[in-house]
């Protein structure tokens, strides 16, 4: 397996999309974790909990993170799989650099190899991971489709793509008052947290064109992933979307 490292934020020919996104984390990276417990309540921790139980990873199996951003995810990969290898992968240097810290500060730099490089073009062979996951990335990227296209080469056969990502809730009054909070209070907190406002506005606006929990679903069909299931989360502002690729078995 190999991995090389791309600036993919630097090449020539960068969509308007990967640009914009690519300044955003740059510019929020050292606040990052600390903006993710303030506009979460910390539910992001929950989740990726749950993820991990319904991904039921054994020792020695092995995952790529993709837009790993600080690795709290790549982290826990490491932790629950004991001794295999990890491939944690995002755009950003600031934020990549983030997350080494605290990758070497838990003793994971021999286990969790970092790269800097672009979801839609992953620098790794076919049928490489036991694993391919994707934590609140696939909003932000310009074609979610090609991302989980790259997600279910990378993986073996019997592999799982896993998707954990904000949602649409569909129910009043909580609806309702969610995307009051989503889209008048985050801004509001991200300038006085973070002293950035535009950059937690492109939050909402992210959101606002991406699939709904049941479309997310379905597309992972499309994709030829198998036994996809899909969880609500905290009322349906998050969910967990797991996929199969098809094995010489099914």
């Amino acid at each position: 397996m190999s991995a090389e490292k791309t600036g993919a934020a630097g090449e020539q020919g960068i969509k308007p999309k990967e640009q914009y996104v690519h300044s955003v984390f740059e510019s929020i990276a050292g606040k990052y974790d600390l903006m993710n417990d303030i506009l979460s309540f910390r539910r992001h921790k929950a989740w990726r909990s749950f993820t991990m139980r319904k991904m039921a990873m054994k020792r020695g199996d092995t995952a790529v993170d993709l837009c790993c951003g600080t690795c709290d995810w790549s982290i826990a990969l490491a932790e629950e799989s004991g001794t295999g290898q990890i491939m944690g992968l995002d755009f950003s240097a600031g934020m990549l650099e983030v997350g080494r810290r605290k990758v070497e500060a838990r003793g994971l730099a021999q286990q969790i190899t970092l790269v800097q490089g672009n979801a839609m073009a992953l620098p790794f062979g076919d049928n490489s991971f036991d694993y391919a996951t994707i934590g609140f990335g696939l909003r932000n990227v310009p074609d979610p489709v090609q991302v989980l296209n790259e997600m279910k080469r990378v993986v073996k056969p019997g592999g799982m793509v896993v998707c954990l990502e904000l949602s649409k809730p569909m129910k009043q009054p909580f609806k309702g008052l969610y995307y009051f909070y989503f889209e008048k209070v985050l801004p509001l907190l991200g300038k006085l947290f973070a002293k950035r406002y535009e950059q937690y506005k492109w939050l909402p606006e992210s959101l606002a064109l991406f699939p709904d929990r049941a479309q997310l679903a379905a597309i992972f069909r499309e994709r030829g992933l198998k036994d996809v299931e899909s969880y609500p989360l905290t009322g349906g502002i998050a969910a967990l979307h797991i996929g199969r690729k098809e094995s010489c078995n099914d």
